[in-house]
């Protein structure tokens, strides 16, 4: 894709902290996907074929410039520049490669420390509360809790009625994003990414942190979606391997005992005994590990948790879609009613999923816009 009058992308540059615009650069061979439950990315490639378009890509900052892609009047992607390669050709011929990914990521950047520069061993960043506010807190403290650590992630008013309380100390090194997803992974936990978008009212650039429980939807109609029709193709793969019947969770040592054996605190086995008993599955065991927990139920809660994702076959499926003036832009957590007829789906399949990923890939040469979308049972 090359940003210009002739196409619906623009590649937009910004300083990372101020969000004030740097440029709006040519951007080819572009590939960008965003996900609810990691880190989404992009790659792309800015020409450099004169001095005066090197001056300007040398504005862009690894760590501390933005991007955003913006389709029409729309964002559709936002992040942090992370990574440049720049190289030349046996033709001489310049170009400058980048890679960013979303906003989520600078909280894999950032460890939890007291607000001094000095190291305090009494330091605990201690949170009680519904699991939102304490989400919403962890934010916070790392955007206000030291100076420069604010990117402008703002926060919604969504509302849980589960408590936590969770506790980090100086020095444990805790990475924020980590202690995110050990939060929302608890049983009754919840989901969460930061979303970009333009306010309706000011046009100003957005970055908001979203929270659901115990998932994240969006948009109140079901997007439907049909083949033949706006579905290009489709894939419907089924994983045994990375699905299983019982699941235990391993926890961190609780022996303070030098002398003996030091060995982790285990959940007791999660157990699909309907699948097992009821269903005629065989007996497939899956087991995570969580070194910073030591205490049993939560452990056991994880366990549950776990297999409940992952019972029997995970199944993942992915369907292709041309972007359209009838594909909105919000499309993670937004339900999509999937109508296929065709040899395998011979009565016709029309079942929910709920929109878990997107990977969008720009018009090219004889292409259509088109996005990937990657899916789960609603």
């Amino acid at each position: 894709m090359t940003t210009n009058i002739n196409t619906p992308y623009r590649a937009i540059f910004c300083d990372l902290r101020t969000d004030s615009t740097i440029d709006i650069l040519p951007l080819r061979d572009v590939t960008v996907d965003d996900y609810i439950g990691k880190a989404g990315s992009l790659s792309g490639t800015v020409p450099i074929p004169d001095r005066a378009m090197a001056a300007r890509a040398r504005r862009i900052e690894e760590g501390r410039t933005s991007v955003y892609l913006q389709r029409g009047n729309d964002l559709w992607w936002g992040g942090i520049v992370w990574t440049s390669t720049l190289e030349s050709d046996e033709q001489g011929v310049l170009t400058l490669g980048i890679q960013a990914a979303t906003f989520e990521s600078y909280a894999s950047r950032r460890l939890v420390r007291a607000h001094t520069a000095a190291y305090d061993p009494t330091y605990k960043l201690q949170l009680t509360g519904p699991q939102f506010d304490v989400a919403r807190a962890l934010w916070k403290d790392l955007q206000t809790g030291l100076p420069g650590g604010d990117i402008g992630v703002t926060y919604g008013d969504e509302v849980s009625d589960v408590s936590r309380s969770v506790s980090h100390r100086d020095g444990d090194e805790t990475v924020y994003l980590d202690a995110l997803d050990a939060l929302a992974a608890l049983e009754h936990g919840f989901e969460h990414y930061v979303s970009v978008y333009l306010d309706p009212t000011t046009g100003a650039r957005v970055r908001r942190l979203r929270l659901g429980s115990p998932t994240i939807t969006t948009g109140s109609t079901d997007l439907v979606l049909d083949r033949p029709g706006t579905i290009l193709s489709y894939s419907f793969p089924r994983d045994a391997t990375r699905g299983g019947t019982t699941a235990r969770a391993r926890g961190a040592s609780a022996n303070d005992d030098q002398a003996s054996e030091s060995r982790p605190v285990c959940s007791t086995v999660a157990v699909a005994t309907e699948l097992i008993e009821q269903a005629g599955y065989p007996r497939i065991d899956l087991t995570s590990d969580h070194n910073d927990i030591t205490d049993t139920n939560t452990l056991t809660a994880l366990a549950r948790t776990e297999l409940a994702a992952a019972t029997g076959a995970v199944v993942i499926p992915e369907i292709t879609v041309m972007l359209d003036d009838l594909v909105p832009t919000a499309l993670l957590g937004r339900i999509a009613r999937i109508r296929i007829t065709d040899e395998w789906f011979t009565e016709g399949l029309d079942a929910r999923y709920r929109i878990i990923g997107v990977n969008v890939s720009p018009a090219q040469r004889g292409r259509p816009d088109t996005a990937q979308l990657y899916l789960e049972v609603a």
